[in-house]
């Protein structure tokens, strides 16, 4: 099933996967500033600023988690900070459970409970938050697309919701919500303290004491809403008597809701940015290698790609360049393979395609995929896709290391020990 939300909105496809008690993946994409109208191709990056998306999973027809998809921890990390453990989150790229799963934040959930950081109550009560904080915004969206693939169930499950009565006491709120403009327009504004003595007069004193932080305009709605563990309407129907007063101002704040993502470690300059092009095509792998060589990264390619599976582990590169379509085992498979492992799990994995098309990068989406390379593509998408994850490459490189030469000998039977490597 899949489609625009110009012919379909969020609340019927969540009521057909109810009805019919599906179990899978629901990804949704929202039309951004430069982004392609309903019934025109889509193109650029899978995820932008302008282009946020969405990942709802389902079981048996009922909601167990709904995020967005630019592995932020930004919001785990508040509803944390309520319970004074913000500064408890485990290092992705170290731990099992976060691995296992397609969902940076579930997956952090998760190893929180195993580390008993969390009871299973609070993760529970952080869960249900962020199910409501994701439908209130897919609810109010009106312009994207959406897929839903079947899959099997999200595993292991903390708790699911009756989509029914979560759709309806949401839309209920978001009705309400409209009823409170012109005081407010989005829950990503953040409020300032204008009137500090007028304030403190007109609430308790510890209403004064816990919000008088928050007024830096700095912290938004959303985000006090998740500090106080109360839903979004509740704190922006309080804040409505002060704004009329004058005693509270509202502001954008670019990076309010800033978080850490999750992070691309980017070489330091003891060591070159290993890039490795995974494609059958030896065209394609030649012009890879011969930008890239030319640039100053340390660059290989691989055609096959079962052999690639282990020559990564081997190279550890700092980017992996994936084709879809190859024989034996596709872009997909290998991807989701890797972002298994955690290893591979903050490698920068870029999808490269011959198709254009919007099915196609969710695929790419679902089972992990960082960017999305449309083939054709010249030397500078090439090199401007791969200073955006690794940074700039070393034009007086020295030579590329054993590792590095072992690895493409295995690959290709070739004996380096009577050739001397280039420079």
């Amino acid at each position: 099933m899949q489609g625009y939300l110009s012919e379909i909105d969020i609340r019927s496809i969540l009521q057909l996967i109810e009805l019919g008690q599906r179990t899978g993946e629901l990804y949704l994409e929202s039309y951004g500033s430069g982004s392609s109208q309903p019934g025109q191709p889509f193109d650029g990056a899978l995820t932008t600023p302008d282009q946020p998306s969405w990942l709802v999973f389902l079981a048996n027809g009922q909601l167990v988690y709904a995020g967005t998809t630019d592995n932020k921890l930004d919001r785990l990390r508040d509803h944390l900070h309520r319970y004074g453990i913000d500064h408890s989150l485990p290092d992705p790229s170290t731990t099992a459970a976060i691995a296992a799963f397609n969902s940076l934040e579930y997956g952090t959930l998760w190893a929180l409970l195993e580390q008993h950081v969390i009871t299973p109550d609070q993760g529970r009560t952080i869960l249900s938050h962020m199910v409501h904080e994701t439908l209130f915004d897919l609810l109010s969206l009106h312009h994207g697309a959406f897929v839903f693939q079947l899959s099997s169930a999200l595993s292991p499950q903390l708790m699911t919701h009756a989509i029914s009565d979560l759709v309806a006491g949401i839309t209920q709120q978001i009705q309400t919500w409209h009823q409170l403009h012109p005081h407010l327009q989005s829950p990503d504004q953040c409020p300032v303290l204008l009137a500090p003595e007028a304030f403190r007069a007109s609430v308790s004193n510890q209403v004064y004491q816990r919000m008088i932080t928050w007024m830096d305009g700095k912290t938004s709605i959303r985000r006090i809403g998740r500090y106080l563990n109360r839903d979004l309407l509740s704190v922006a129907r309080s804040l409505v008597p002060a704004i009329q007063q004058g005693q509270i101002s509202l502001v954008y704040n670019p990076t309010a809701e800033a978080g850490p993502a999750l992070s691309t470690q980017r070489p330091g300059r003891d060591r070159l940015p290993r890039i490795v092009c995974v494609d059958d095509s030896a065209t394609v792998r030649q012009a890879v290698e011969r930008i890239l060589d030319g640039q100053g990264y340390e660059a290989t390619s691989i055609g096959n790609p079962l052999k690639a599976l282990g020559l990564l582990f081997q190279l550890q590169p700092n980017l992996i360049l994936c084709d879809i379509t190859m024989p034996e085992l596709d872009g997909y498979e290998l991807c989701a393979m890797l972002r298994h492992s955690s290893a591979f799990r903050q490698t920068p994995i870029v999808m490269l395609t011959g198709k254009d098309g919007f099915l196609d990068r969710v695929k790419a989406r679902m089972v992990g995929a960082t960017d999305y390379l449309t083939k054709p593509f010249g030397p500078g998408e090439l090199l401007a896709l791969v200073e955006k994850y690794v940074g700039p490459g070393d034009l007086n490189r020295p030579r590329p290391d054993m590792l590095l030469a072992e690895a493409i000998e295995d690959e290709f039977d070739i004996d380096f020990s009577q050739a001397s490597l280039p420079r």
